[in-house]
């Protein structure tokens, strides 16, 4: 799991594989719960698909970019479209459920 700069931000999620990202903050107690939740679903898709956090604090542009307006906010990329997005916690199987349709 990475934390992403802008830049390199901009590639992974232009790739053909599905990118699940996190918008977070280091505040943001129920963020601090995805954590354990994002490596359980690593575990669980493997190599088929990257997580990446953005934290919204540290890179603004990306969170106005995707109008993120509350955190967490988790969004499915692929070919650098925004094929899902949900804000709130979700656990690891139902983050599977909606990667599923993308791998």
């Amino acid at each position: 799991m990475k934390t992403q700069a802008p830049s390199g931000f901009q590639q992974l999620i232009n790739s053909g594989k599905p990118v699940l990202v996190d918008f977070y903050a280091e505040w943001c107690g129920p963020c601090k719960m995805m954590k354990p939740i994002l490596e359980e679903f690593k575990t669980l898709v493997g190599d088929r698909a990257s997580v990446v956090k953005v934290d919204v604090d540290r890179n603004p542009a990306a969170a106005q970019a995707y109008r993120v307006q509350g955190v967490p906010t988790l969004a499915i990329f692929k070919n650098g479209q925004v094929v899902w997005r949900r804000a709130g916690v979700m656990s690891a199987a139902q983050l599977q459920e909606a990667m599923r349709p993308f791998l």
